[in-house]
């Protein structure tokens, strides 16, 4: 399946981007102030951190849907620790509660299903490949034209 999310620069603003997603509206990302930015939005890494956070709970919620236990919600903390970035290396610690739960293998095993959610398989064992290209403005604006 193929997705095009288009990011574009705000006028009047330093670093921060609007986000076209599919019809959503309000998607903002920007820099923090210490690195010279608004802080006015969650910023790349956030987003990175937070989609892995919102995999695992939506993966567990369909688990246990699936198997009719009784979760209520799943409540995700994802600490982020970037201190090694730069040499190759950053670290992700999830912690989940999952609510309505009591049972302690249920719980365990909604934990192992997370971990085969798909943003943490993305993570964790493929192969990313990214081509960047600089698109062609004067064909653009020919057409235009």
């Amino acid at each position: 399946m193929k997705k095009t999310i288009e990011v574009v620069s705000e006028r009047n603003h330093i670093y921060r981007q609007r986000v076209e997603l599919d019809g959503f509206e309000d998607l903002f990302v920007d820099v923090p102030e210490a690195y010279g930015g608004e802080g006015s939005a969650p910023d790349p890494h956030d987003y990175f951190d937070l989609s892995l956070g919102a995999c695992k709970a939506i993966t567990s919620m369909m688990y246990a849907r699936r198997k009719k236990w009784p979760l209520e919600g799943v409540s995700v903390t994802v600490n982020r620790d970037d201190s090694q970035e730069r040499h190759g290396t950053y670290r992700l610690e999830v912690v989940m509660t999952f609510h309505g739960i009591d049972d302690p293998e249920q719980r365990v095993r909604l934990e192992e299903i997370s971990h085969k959610c798909p943003i943490h398989r993305l993570m964790t064992t493929s192969t990313v490949e990214v081509t960047t290209r600089t698109a062609d403005l004067s064909v653009n604006n020919s057409a235009d034209a």
